[in-house]
């Protein structure tokens, strides 16, 4: 039965990012439709899989991480414009069997992902 999971992780202050809020699309063509709304706990992790079994479907998904407000937040960011905002990572599933999961990695300045296990 497949999955779809995320973290993120805070490489400034080199700790899990509590209380960033993410929001999962399903993506068609020009279509987006918003089919979860989580926020990240203690240990940078949603309490649960943002999706499993059947409701995990082969095709196109973005996830947005609300990076700016942890930024603030923390203290490690202010103003009105910060470089990093609202982060948006679009990627294919293409085996609904499959595990995929997509962390986030951020700083301030910069941001990474990849597909962890």
């Amino acid at each position: 039965m497949g999955r779809l999971s995320t973290h993120v992780l805070d490489t400034a202050l080199g700790k899990p990012a509590a209380g960033v809020k993410i929001w999962l699309y399903r993506v068609s063509g020009n279509s987006h439709k918003k089919i979860a709304e989580v926020v990240t706990n203690g240990d940078g992790r949603t309490d649960a899989p943002l999706l499993t079994g059947d409701a995990l479907q082969a095709g196109t998904y973005e996830l947005v991480f609300f990076a700016g407000d942890y930024l603030r937040a923390s203290g490690q960011s202010t103003g009105e414009v910060l470089f990093l905002n609202e982060i948006p990572i679009r990627f294919g599933v293409p085996d609904a069997d499959q595990h995929y999961h997509v962390p986030l990695l951020i700083s301030p300045f910069a941001y990474s992902t990849y597909r962890g296990s």
